[in-house]
């Protein structure tokens, strides 16, 4: 059992504005025109579509299915007809597209049949398959497959379920936890079984106390270790690291997971969708999202994965003065480009922004060197330092500064005297290094190509050269033969000697032998007698050349005097 409390080092207590949507108990969006649904919804993996245009669908049906080992199946959120198949802008800074599913809503909202798995009988592997197969993933944002964190070979000891949600203006968890406890709960018990965790223990900032009160309630009466910790309300207090460090004192470091260490950790609403797929048999389909900033009413809504980001920013009734909309958090989240994006399972949170909420920055100035980003950083890095080398692209140094246990919390630009905007630049040289590894692994796949060419081109000349060894060699055995045989035959027939020009002679003449006789086989031949006509009229043909020719030797003759 955990005693008590650790803090991180570093981390800053930003302005929470929680409470205009925290009181807003969670309500169903309603049904879009269309949903798109993407078959990439994570930066890992995409999935394999398995459906065709004017197809029907029902709710929780397949539409895309794993391929490869980080995947996870795609479900159709609602029934309906499949309108097309076609690349569509993806929820993301860039704006690129990826290829998406549209569906047409019926409005009945039929769901497949929905089987449900006795975990506790069903093998580890057939639980997790099943898992991968509904499409659960982590809903902290990372949305990594929850198949591969709970398939763990043994040697968990603590189940960490993470409750903080540290981050300014989010409050679906707040609210998740508030309203559906039970559900969470009994998601973290099939995670226990799943990991073999001896201890679960739920993680929520002390600045929740009816979601706290409420995870109480609901592992009231359980068997087990299970506990509910408040922390201290400290961002990023609900990073992964950071919130195993708070609660067990572990440390993880670069490289390195919380499974090595004996510690696994899933948010909450990662929990609650796996009770959802496990003892009710359904797929997710739908998540529990923030829509707040400079809207009328803020709140929390079920949402339908593929609900265009349009389509939502409409439920909370933007202000006239809306400029930007961020989805996620206002530390770590994006500005999108374009609002016919769809919402997809890593959406936690849209944020509609006005010059008073978000003022615009101020102008960048040079860095001083203060080291307030340093004090701030919960990664322990040197973030200045870090600045400078990813400024100059200088990457091989930044990579030895430790650039990418960089989590890009924010906390750095936030507490800038300067407002130099830090993470910018340490997610461009993140992304110059990336481009340049796969450029380089591009390069070393195209030399071993050509190494593979030229060596299978010298083989082929080798190999070339040694059948024309063996066949001179084979000929210079075969004339040794004839040459050794010649004078022996010789001998019988005649009392004269026979050199070894004498056999080259007879191989000469039988080699003329046989090319007469295949120029004769292949000759025409005319084997029909002729008939006495035939006979008559070659005869006179040949009379009348006989006489052409003497008369053309009399007239070139010369006259006499």
């Amino acid at each position: 059992m955990i005693a008590g409390l650790f803090r991180f080092k570093g981390g800053i207590k930003p302005e929470t504005h929680k409470n205009a949507s925290a009181g807003s108990p969670i309500q169903i969006a309603p049904l879009p025109k269309q949903l798109i649904v993407p078959l990439r919804q994570s930066p890992r993996a995409t999935a394999e579509c398995i459906v065709v245009p004017g197809q029907k669908v029902l709710k929780g049906e397949r539409i895309g299915l794993p391929d490869s080992p980080l995947s996870t199946a795609v479900h159709a959120p609602t029934s309906g007809t499949v309108v097309e198949i076609t690349p569509h802008a993806m929820a993301h800074a860039s704006g690129l597209q990826t290829r998406c599913v549209v569906i047409e809503p019926d409005g009945d909202e039929r769901w497949i049949d929905r089987p449900t798995l006795d975990y506790a009988s069903a093998s580890p592997k057939e639980a997790l398959a099943w898992l991968r197969d509904h499409g659960i993933v982590g809903l902290g944002g990372a949305t990594f497959p929850s198949h591969i964190k709970a398939g763990v070979d043994g040697g968990i000891e603590t189940l960490i379920l993470n409750g903080a949600e540290c981050e300014p203006w989010i409050t679906c968890d707040d609210r998740l936890m508030r309203e559906r406890a039970d559900g969470i709960v009994a998601g973290a018990l099939i995670l226990k079984h799943l990991t073999g965790a001896r201890e679960i223990v739920f993680g929520v900032e002390d600045n929740k106390p009816q979601a706290i009160e409420a995870l109480r309630t609901a592992i009231h009466g359980l068997s087990g270790d299970i506990t509910v910790i408040p922390v201290p309300s400290l961002y990023p207090a609900g990073g992964e690291k950071q919130l195993i460090r708070v609660l067990t004192g572990v440390e993880i470091p670069h490289g390195k997971l919380g499974g090595d260490f004996g510690v696994q950790c899933f948010n909450v609403g990662t929990a609650y969708a796996v009770n959802r797929a496990i003892n009710h048999g359904e797929p997710l389909v739908s998540r529990v999202m923030t829509v707040t900033g400079n809207v009328e009413k803020p709140g929390n809504f079920e949402v339908l994965i593929g609900t265009p980001v349009e389509a939502l920013l409409a439920l909370g009734q933007p202000k006239p003065d809306t400029g930007r909309i961020l989805m996620g958090g206002p530390m770590m989240g994006f500005e999108l480009p374009r609002l016919d994006v769809p919402a997809t399972k890593a959406t936690n949170c849209l944020i509609a922004t006005s010059p008073t909420l978000f003022p615009p920055p101020p102008p960048e100035m040079n860095c001083i060197r203060c080291g307030a980003c340093a004090a701030a950083c919960p990664a322990e890095l040197q973030p200045f330092e870090l600045y400078w080398f990813s400024r100059a692209r200088n990457f091989g140094k930044a990579q030895e500064y430790h650039l990418f246990d960089c989590i890009e919390c924010g906390c750095c630009s936030y507490v800038c005297p300067s407002h130099i905007r830090l993470v910018d630049y340490y997610r461009f040289a993140k992304g110059e290094i990336w481009a340049r590894e796969r450029e380089k692994s591009a390069a070393d796949a195209a030399r071993e190509r050509f190494e593979f060419r030229n060596e299978r081109q010298a083989r082929e000349k080798r190999e070339k050269a040694e059948k024309l060894a063996a066949k001179a060699a084979a000929t210079k055995a075969k004339l040794a033969a004839s040459s050794a045989d010649a004078p022996a035959a010789a001998a019988a027939s005649s009392d004269a000697p026979a050199g070894p020009d004498d056999a080259k002679r007879a191989l000469i003449a039988a080699a003329l032998e046989r090319a007469k006789a295949q120029k004769a086989a292949i000759e025409p031949k005319n084997t029909d007698a002729l008939t006495p006509d035939q006979a008559a009229q070659v005869a006179e043909a040949d009379e009348r050349r006989a006489a052409k020719a003497a008369t053309d030797t009399a007239a070139d003759a010369p006259e006499s005097n």
